[in-house]
């Protein structure tokens, strides 16, 4: 039987190095610690993440391969740009987070069963937001949140953790904003960490473990977009995303 590696033992910032990582279930690496600050963007720059549910000790993961977006090459559908041009939608970033992530852990997907955004989760990405590490992107239709998504920054790479949809297409228009804005302010990868089917659909595309660690690490380490998103994010209508 394979021993999970925990980290009770080791320094707030130190991992297992992401080679030790298992293949099935494909990516995990080791469990325990905590949700501070310190260890979380310890584990973003190294590539890891966490990833556990309700009762569940905290567990760690790397993938091989990893799921990623260019965001220089993110293209919505043509269809569905079409249908965005006389959409009524607004996009805004920074100014829902915690609602943002509430709906990310509420609302029901297709094939899951409950969701591993607890409390314990969205009290500790709350707190990267309050420090300027965790953002939002809020697509709206009057007041009403109609999708979003949240994730991590470092520098210039962006780790994306979950996004949702109160009418179709809202995470789309939220992603494509995403993409627009960090290829305007030079960030190259949003990582989406685990490869589904609808991250495919999207245009995701698969990086083996070692490229993404190097590429994490060469971008991580360059100064990234101010961390006042609210104010450094133009709002605009999700028609211009068509």
């Amino acid at each position: 039987m394979t021993r999970i590696i925990w980290l009770e033992n080791m320094p707030v910032g130190n991992f297992p190095p992401v080679e030790l990582a298992l293949d099935e279930p494909n990516g995990l690496l080791c469990a325990g610690g905590d949700l501070s600050p310190a260890r979380l963007l310890a584990a973003y720059r190294n590539g890891i993440f966490p990833w556990f549910s309700e009762g569940e000790p905290i567990l760690w993961w790397s993938p091989n391969p990893r799921m990623v977006f260019l965001t220089e090459q993110f293209r919505l559908a043509s269809r569905f740009r079409r249908s965005l041009r006389k959409s009524p939608w607004q996009v805004h970033s920074d100014t829902a987070f915690a609602e943002v992530v509430g709906l990310c852990a509420s609302i029901p997907r297709a094939g899951q069963d409950g969701t591993w955004i607890t409390d314990e989760i969205q009290t500790a990405y709350q707190h990267l937001h309050q420090l300027g590490h965790a953002h939002s992107i809020e697509v709206f239709e009057d007041e009403l949140l109609v999708g979003g998504l949240y994730g991590v920054m470092i520098g210039r790479m962006f780790f994306a953790e979950s996004m949702f949809s109160r009418q179709s297409g809202g995470s789309k228009v939220a992603l494509a904003a995403l993409a627009r804005f960090l290829h305007q302010h030079a960030c190259p990868l949003i990582d989406a960490q685990v490869e589904n089917p609808h991250l495919l659909r999207l245009g995701g595309i698969r990086m083996r473990r070692t490229k993404f660690v190097a590429t994490l690490a060469k971008y991580a380490a360059l100064p990234g977009p101010s961390p006042r998103w609210r104010t450094l994010f133009q709002p605009h209508p999700a028609s211009l995303l068509a």
